[in-house]
């Protein structure tokens, strides 16, 4: 039975052929993959989904204006009078692809169910001809696009957390390690935002780069076979972990052999040495790409518990849970 990754890998790889083939052929793809998002249109109801470019004017090494070196954030938002908390999201791929499905489209639809605003973050990778760091600028962007965004969005401004899933967690990491505070200077009003999140959701995260429980195929598709050690040591997330890294929950699961769960617990050891609060789950069952894990016995109750989390945060408010 082909697993969650290699199915999201395989669609994408199709969809890539199919949009080459002919006009037509692309037509059809935008067509089916906007309803697949958005729905059915609602004629006369304010839309609740959208895509915007991360930057208007062309992403920073941006190597072409191809639909391939622009990134997208893909917003959802709940149905709430009152402003909400909203999370940044950063699927899998091993830094080669977009599990969009189980770790992108599925997490928004968690995320609005409990009341919170999903961006998705279409970021760069390596089957699109990047590396590092153009992952890294496009996940910090989508934070401060969020916070820029906050008032029009109905979103509170200090509750915009980010998720990230296998490598996607690597990249959520980065973000929680490595984030600034904007650009003051900036005429650009989303550069002056910071790319700081209030909190973050690590689940099945890739963190010890150079290291024997890493995950390769991430390290190579983000820095390439031969990567400049200093950089490559600058990237192992757990080591640059500060008091000032934001509150955490993190989830692993113990038969994860692609990514195993000392990566979890090494970002979490040093979080509990730098006095950062948050909280690690990590279940007998499940191999590595599980998302929601909703057919997994007991596993299935991780996202009970981060709903738990979120809601002693103030991130969910019980009153607008559906």
């Amino acid at each position: 039975m082909t697993d969650p990754l290699t199915q999201d890998l395989l669609i994408a790889m199709k969809t890539n052929f199919l949009s080459k083939c002919s006009p037509v052929f692309s037509l059809v793809i935008a067509t089916m993959q906007c309803v697949a998002f958005h729905g059915a249109p609602s004629h006369g109801a304010e839309p609740k989904s959208f895509e915007l470019r991360l930057w208007e004017s062309g992403a920073p090494d941006a190597k072409g204006s191809e639909p391939k070196d622009i990134p997208m954030a893909m917003v959802r938002l709940p149905d709430s009078q009152k402003p909400t908390g909203a999370v940044v999201v950063c699927p899998g791929g091993g830094y080669g692809t977009l599990a969009m499905g189980h770790e992108g489209h599925e997490i928004a639809a968690w995320l609005n169910k409990n009341g919170i605003a999903a961006i998705i973050c279409d970021y760069r990778h390596r089957s699109k001809g990047y590396g590092h760091p153009a992952p890294m600028q496009d996940a910090m962007r989508a934070v401060r696009l969020t916070r820029a965004k906050a008032s029009e969005w109905n979103i509170s401004a200090d509750r915009v957390g980010i998720w990230g899933f296998s490598a996607g967690g690597h990249l959520a990491s980065t973000v929680l390690t490595q984030f600034d505070s904007g650009d003051p200077s900036s005429s650009d009003a989303i550069a002056r935002e910071s790319s700081r999140p209030d909190f973050g959701i690590l689940s099945y995260p890739v963190i010890l780069f150079g290291q024997p429980k890493s995950h390769k195929g991430s390290e190579t598709n983000l820095l390439g076979k031969e990567p400049d050690p200093t950089l490559l040591a600058s990237l192992q997330n757990d080591t640059r972990v500060t008091k000032d890294t934001p509150p955490t929950f993190l989830f692993h699961t113990s038969q994860d052999t692609a990514v195993p769960p000392e990566n979890a617990i090494a970002f979490y050891s040093a979080m509990v040495k730098a006095g950062v609060s948050g909280e690690l789950h990590v279940y007998e069952k499940g191999r590595h790409g599980v998302g929601l894990a909703k057919t997994i016995a007991v596993t299935s109750d991780w996202p009970n518990a981060l709903q738990r989390w979120l809601t002693s945060r103030g991130v969910i408010d019980t009153s607008d849970s559906q």
